[in-house]
């Protein structure tokens, strides 16, 4: 059967979103039987313009316009496009998904994500509860919402520091002025809170899972960074197996009952102890190494929202490479100006492998 799919995420510049390596993912899990409708929120998302990524394109209104903006613009899109499954890529948009999911399943539209206590318990500013409650090895974490909270982080953490967004962005502070400045720097970009975590000193894995929604594990695929960019991002990793990061892996996600795609950040403390860093409630734009490791996990996500069951995925084989690269794009003026004047771009089923 032939199924229409919808993913966010198409920018894809040094800090890319995940929406063009889970479209690629998906058409090969699908083996090219499959219709691609990108939804991107600027016109110059390089995703839009990219060959064999969306059959079709949507502008859509961001987030921060409110949820009825955005199902309203579905609703549209569903009455053009019919869609049968859906995939947000971007963690800003996961609220508004989650508390629209029983809408757009009425609509015939599947998502197969987290539920808002979920979403919310993977928080940065929810870590004291994973540590305390839960019982998941995570930093020492403080919400901070004043500049005046700041002056009590002194008796209880010792620098350096890591300064978080709520959503993005991570620094090292070295003392209480680096803290201060970073306060104002983060919550100026992303608001509030800001989070102030305990700085863990090793070697850092990243691991993209997906979980079944009743605490199993459907698969995942671990990575350790080879190059970064000067934003901290991947641009070159490694799969890597190791029994003990598997086990931690699989303990969260049965402590978290995750349902959906997620992203791990996990470090190995020098003496071998292992802390849940963040858990970012959807793929990593290193997604396409799924496949080349034989776990193709963005396939496996639409399978999933289709209603199919899926026996879980052995453990990825280690060694397997990728180097990501940029090359320039040729673009059509005229399909820039029709998203501009319009909103939306509608190719012949060609287009597709």
């Amino acid at each position: 059967m032939s199924l229409t799919i919808a993913v966010t995420g198409l920018n894809a510049t040094d800090n890319p979103g995940p929406g063009v390596p889970v479209i690629r993912a998906i058409r090969e899990g699908a083996l090219g039987d499959c219709r691609i409708v990108g939804l991107a929120y600027d016109a110059l998302d390089p995703g839009i313009f990219m060959d064999q990524v969306a059959d079709e394109v949507y502008l859509m209104p961001y987030p921060s316009q409110g949820m009825t903006a955005v199902f309203e613009r579905l609703a549209y899109i569903h009455e053009r496009t019919p869609i049968d499954v859906l995939i947000p890529c971007l963690d800003a948009e996961l609220p508004a998904y989650v508390r629209m999911a029983d809408q757009l399943r009425e609509m015939g539209i599947r998502m197969f994500i987290p539920d808002e206590g979920q979403l919310g318990l993977r928080s940065k500013a929810n870590f004291p509860k994973l540590r305390n409650d839960l019982k998941i090895v995570t930093p020492e974490t403080f919400t901070v919402t004043s500049p005046t909270q700041l002056a009590n982080l002194d008796e209880n953490l010792k620098y350096p520091v890591m300064v978080k967004g709520q959503f993005y962005d991570a620094h090292i502070a070295y003392s209480r002025m680096d803290v201060e400045r970073l306060f104002y720097q983060v919550r100026a970009q992303w608001g509030a809170p800001v989070i102030v975590q305990e700085y863990v000193d090793g070697e850092e894995f990243c691991v993209t899972a997906l979980g079944d929604g009743q605490g199993g594990l459907v698969g995942s695929v671990a990575m350790r960074k080879m190059q970064l960019t000067d934003k901290g991002k991947a641009w070159g990793g490694i799969t890597i197996r190791d029994a003990k990061l598997d086990a931690f892996v699989r303990d969260t996600m049965a402590k978290l009952k995750w349902r959906g795609p997620c992203e791990m950040e996990v470090m190995r403390a020098k003496g071998g102890k292992l802390y849940l860093l963040e858990i970012n409630p959807r793929f990593p734009a290193w997604v396409y190494l799924t496949v080349g490791a034989g776990r193709n996990l963005p396939w496996a996500t639409v399978q999933l929202a289709m209603g199919e069951s899926l026996a879980p995925f052995d453990p990825a084989a280690p060694g397997v490479m990728f180097l990501r690269h940029s090359f320039d794009r040729i673009c059509r003026l005229s399909d820039f100006e029709t998203l501009q004047m319009t909103g939306e771009i509608h190719r012949a089923a060609e287009v597709s492998p």
